[in-house]
């Protein structure tokens, strides 16, 4: 604790980050409550259709997270140029997703809600959903290029005030337009596809106009139309082990959410509604992790490998402290989810076991989301975090409750506890890659 430096920094860092996490997890808090105030299914079918955002997220993010470490080390080493032509090569990469998603989302809602459910209710309120939010999905990626930017260049704060704004803008007009405030018609799920579209058009727009002021870094029309061949082969080398570990990651809660979803309506409401907290209380870790990787990843890019080194172990302490804090607020916060919702009698049983298995989780899934995601990321050591996914997650945890569901019939609680296996269970062999130290490398040239 005596290393100012390094705990300003961190702070820094980590306090508008991990607000932008938990404003980002808000939305997603407030069409749950509202509409789970509404109606139940409507609350189910919109947490089960907005897994296809999840998924093109993980897609998303392996571009940005190959940007935020490479963007890192080249700021840490001064050189804006390359950090310039990363970011041109984001946007290319994020826009192609993101058209990809939208056209999927507006014309075949259809097919991708039968994907999550069996119940034909669900399957028509989720796509109502769908085809006024798959119009948000078109901007998303270009948004997360812009304010990953951000961060890597000292400008946390800027990006987090503009994810923050707009969340609140987003939660707002939910309100307005799922209960049909100030005399509008109450539209329900269509009311919170309209509030997430408009606010993210907002958050687009905020994000290009002020990455032209001094001192920000925009999109250079050259490197736009044009491509840096040696920094494009390390984007690929980071991205693809990104990108194959969020698809993991990825698909693999997606089937969670889809097993759930066949089990039942009040197994689908009650594992959204865990899901939702679960967000909400990982966006401190989220904050840290993110903040592990650009400090990191300065020091590594800046020659500095003993000081990265070190400030890695470091973290990985923090991590751990990180995990039990937010077991015990787990607990705490369960008494209060339950008894503001209106719930089945089912889902309310249900929605107390999930939260108390999520409580034992949230350890592995700190330690690993902070080692994973921000150390080892730090040095470019992608290709642990896909390895690591495909042995615990899809090894173990998705065949468990496939067989658990479709196969055994086991109680939906077991069921649950299967999903959670992966994140505790890895642990151990976290650590022992951790002291290898092969992510103690700098990546410039």
């Amino acid at each position: 604790m005596k290393d100012k430096e390094f705990y300003s920094k961190l702070f820094r860092l980590t306090l508008p980050i991990s607000l932008q996490s938990l404003m980002l997890a808000s939305v997603a808090a407030a069409d749950t409550f509202m509409l789970g105030n509404v109606e139940q299914n409507m609350m189910s079918a919109v947490s089960l259709a907005t897994q296809i955002q999840f998924v093109q997220n993980m897609i998303i993010f392996a571009a940005v997270g190959a940007t935020s470490i490479l963007g890192a080390q080249y700021w840490g080493k001064n050189d804006k140029r390359s950090v310039n032509d990363i970011f041109c090569l984001c946007l290319k990469v994020c826009g192609f997703v993101s058209f990809v998603f939208f056209a999927l989302c507006v014309f075949c809602p259809q097919v991708l809600m039968s994907i999550f459910t069996n119940d034909s209710e669900l399957n028509v309120i989720g796509c109502r959903y769908l085809r006024i939010a798959g119009w948000s999905y078109l901007l998303t990626g270009f948004i997360e290029c812009y304010l990953t930017v951000m961060k890597i260049s000292d400008k946390a704060k800027h990006s987090a005030a503009i994810s923050s704004a707009t969340v609140i803008l987003n939660i707002i007009l939910n309100a307005v337009f799922i209960f049909g405030l100030f005399g509008l018609p109450a539209m329900g799920v269509q009311g919170a596809a309209l509030a997430t579209l408009i606010s993210r058009v907002i958050e687009f727009l905020w994000a290009v106009f002020i990455s032209f002021r001094k001192d920000f870094i925009s999109p250079d029309a050259k490197s736009l139309f044009s491509m840096n061949r040696t920094l494009a082969l390390d984007f690929t080398k980071c991205a693809l082990p990104l990108l194959g570990a969020g698809l993991l990651w990825g698909v693999g809660f997606t089937s969670y959410t889809a097993f759930m979803g066949h089990l039942g309506q009040a197994a689908a409401a009650a594992n959204s509604i865990a899901a939702v907290v679960r967000d909400l209380v990982c966006c401190a870790c989220n904050g840290i992790a993110s903040a592990a990787g650009i400090i990191v990843g300065n020091e590594l890019g800046a020659g500095n490998l003993e000081k990265g080194k070190k400030y890695g172990i470091r973290l990985a302490k923090i991590s751990f402290v990180l995990g039990f804090a937010s077991t015990f607020v787990m607990f705490a916060l369960t008494p209060f989810v339950v008894h503001f919702l209106k719930l089945s009698q089912e889902a309310h049983g249900l929605l107390v076991g999930m939260m108390c298995i999520m409580a034992v989780y949230m350890i592995g899934r700190c330690v690993n989301t902070v080692i994973i995601n921000g150390v080892f990321s730090a040095g470019g050591d992608t290709l642990f975090d896909m390895y690591s996914l495909a042995v615990c997650m899809w090894g173990i945890a998705v065949p468990l409750a496939f067989l658990g569901t479709f196969l055994f019939h086991w109680n939906v609680l077991v069921i649950y506890a299967c999903t959670c296996l992966d994140e505790v269970g890895k642990i151990p062999w976290v650590l022992q890659h951790f002291r290898r130290y092969k992510w103690v490398k700098d990546l410039t040239r």
